[in-house]
């Protein structure tokens, strides 16, 4: 895995591309390459920072070939048989790298060759012969690529901050894009923090040729890929995960795995042992203490368990950090303003794999969203049923819930938190309940916190969640939250903060799930056989009898998070007294103080649980501080 940046029609172009590649060191510390070109049409820069996982004494980039010049971030791991096909047609290669499989593959087939990649991907690619420069990225965003139109042509980079880095003075911040990470907790695909900066969609490509024209085209669309997947016979999902899950093992470094003890790593972890005895995997442990106030299971209890049965050398992680110190350098790492503590664990666990020198990590990221293993699947089929009570019930219903405290005792009650939350969402209408089942506001809550010139943003925030949640031609409502999660919750936050995590530990990352193979194959499964009462994920669990007990298999879901109340509440109190409630967020008016304070109040007496909103606005404010010092304009 890499890092790639570069300038196209750029007169400061070796300077930017110089600047970023800098900054993206930590995404390959194994080697680095700059490429230039120029003539009386156009001007390039190339960069590129190499993570060395195939054909390591090869394979150096930008790799340059035949008029032909690549900077590539990535892992094809059909890129053995590609290669084959390509020679068969007469391609010669020099290297035994997916690389040049790559290059060569669009030399062929041009960007048809996209749809044939079965991996993960962005890459840079420029033609000398026709002087025009292409972007892709893979089918679901794996991969980042970020660029902005500067001039007659266009800058761009994997990370965000790589582009802070050269044009900082040149940038501004977008408020649309903060209102939307307070909603989500996250930033959306088609929007970013900066403006005028594009994330480029998943499964797109984009041209930019010498006479200042540009353009974008879809190779997999994700919506009609379902819609035909739906009405498509049934796909044997064992099958396709095996194969999968090896197919991801291919690598000339040693490849580890995370084994959180549930249902979805233990799959991956386990297949991985079966087609590579060599394969260890890792998991973390939380201080009791900290459990205790977040009411959260011991999932290592089952991590060790799935070890033993199956003979995997387990590594223990204990994340006990000093949140305080490391909050700043992750919100460094994250790019855009990710209010998920999850990628503390990650950021984490992925030091710890590469410190034992491991660079290659599986992780089950994807299942839960694909086969609707989230609460909040089973809880909006449970919302459909719930309006189907008398009002009195359901008003009865809503006196007792609000009554209850979140936590007593130094101990956090987990199924008061629920309930709560449950009852924000259940007589909404389909979309909007989805959306405020994992969105941290409702509306109006949202307008309070906010300076009343954002208000519109929200407004087309909400519009924009309802326009991708309706474009499709699914008819479950399970499926629907699935694509919706595929296309919004996957590459705007998992995806995202898996990648900047295990990158800034110079680790690679791996997510045999998120697969088109193993999309179409969960897409061919009707949403009744997702959720079942209130059991989801059922058509995966029944697979999963083939690989592992049924103790794994039906134990209660725990999500991969942190101990987010006993941080907030402990560890965090002062810098949300002193950072946060009198930060530049509040002295600006973009926060409302009063709305803030109340937060925290209702937070402190243990009467709501305000953590995930208090993290986020932390997080935000330390991103917002850390980017106008780089010189981005307000």
């Amino acid at each position: 895995m890499c890092g790639i940046a570069g300038t196209y029609q750029q007169v400061d172009g070796e300077m930017l591309a110089r600047t970023m590649n800098d900054r993206l060191a930590h995404r390959g510390p194994d080697d680095q390459g700059l490429y230039f070109y120029s003539d009386s049409r156009v001007n390039v820069h190339l960069a590129h920072r190499r993570l060395a996982i195939i054909d390591l004494a090869h394979g150096q980039q930008p790799f340059v070939k035949d008029h032909l010049a690549l900077s590539y971030n990535g892992e094809l791991y059909n890129y053995k048989e590609l290669q084959a096909e390509l020679a068969s047609l007469g391609s010669t290669f020099r290297t035994a790298s997916d690389t040049e499989v790559v290059l060569e593959a669009w030399r062929q087939w041009g960007p048809g060759c996209l749809c044939k990649f079965r991996g993960m991907f962005a890459f840079a690619l420029f033609d000398e012969l026709s002087g025009s420069l292409y972007l892709a990225r893979d089918h679901f965003g794996i991969k980042p690529l970020h660029y902005i139109l500067r001039k007659d042509g266009v800058v761009f980079a994997s990370e965000l901050k790589a582009l802070v880095a050269a044009l900082g003075d040149e940038l501004e911040i977008e408020p649309s894009a903060l209102i939307a990470s307070i909603l989500f907790f996250w930033v959306p695909e088609k929007r970013c923090s900066i403006n005028g900066v594009v994330k480029l969609a998943p499964g797109t490509w984009a041209q930019f040729n010498p006479d200042g024209t540009h353009q974008t085209k879809t190779f997999f669309d994700i919506a009609e890929v379902a819609a035909a997947a739906a009405v498509g016979p049934p796909m044997d999902l064992r099958e396709v995960i095996e194969a999968s899950v090896t197919a991801h093992l291919i690598a000339d470094v040693p490849v580890s795995s995370f084994l959180s003890g549930g249902l979805d790593s233990g799959i991956v972890t386990v297949l991985a042992k079966q087609a590579n005895p060599e394969v260890d995997a890792y998991t973390i442990t939380f201080r009791p203490e900290d459990q205790r106030l977040e009411a959260m299971p011991d999932d290592a209890v089952y991590a060790r368990k799935i070890a033993r049965r199956y003979g995997i050398d387990l590594h223990e992680i204990q994340i006990a950090p000093d949140v305080v110190g490391l909050l700043p350098e992750l919100v460094d790492t994250l790019d855009e303003p990710i209010g998920d503590p999850a990628a503390i664990n990650t950021l984490l666990m992925c030091r710890a794999a590469r410190d034992a020198g491991v660079k290659v990590v599986l992780s089950g990221m994807g299942a839960d969203e694909l086969f609707a293993g989230y609460r909040k699947h089973v809880a909006c089929v449970m919302a459909d049923r719930y309006k189907q009570l008398p009002a009195a019930a359901r008003k009865a219903a809503s006196s007792v819930v609000g009554a209850l405290p979140v936590a007593a005792r130094g101990r956090g009650l987990r199924y008061s938190r629920w309930a709560k939350r449950f009852l924000t969402f259940a007589e909404l209408p389909e979309e909007a309940a989805f959306r405020r089942s994992y969105s941290l506001y409702d509306p109006g809550e949202l307008a309070e916190l906010v300076s009343p010139e954002l208000h519109p943003d929200i407004n087309d925030i909400l519009g924009e969640h309802l326009e991708i949640y309706s474009d499709n031609h699914l008819s479950d409502n399970v499926n629907r939250m699935c694509l919706a999660d595929a296309r919004l919750f996957l590459p705007g936050l998992n995806l995202t903060y898996t990648d900047r995590a295990s990158m800034a530990a110079s680790t690679e990352v791996r997510v045999p799930f998120v697969d088109p193979v193993v999309f179409r194959a969960a897409f061919s499964i009707p949403g009744h056989h997702k959720v079942s009462g209130r059991t989801g994920k059922v058509a995966l669990k029944q697979a999963a009898r083939a690989w592992l007990p049924k103790e794994i298999i039906n134990r209660p879901k725990a999500s991969f998070s942190a101990p987010l109340r006993a941080w907030v509440t402990r560890d965090l109190r002062e810098l949300v007294d002193d950072v946060l409630a009198k930060g530049e967020l509040v002295s600006t008016g973009f926060i409302n103080a009063q709305a803030l304070s109340g937060l925290i109040r209702e937070d402190r007496t243990g009467r709501q649980d305000r953590s995930k909103q208090i993290w986020q606005l932390l997080t935000l404010e330390l991103w917002y501080r850390h980017t106008t010092s780089a010189g981005v304009r307000v």
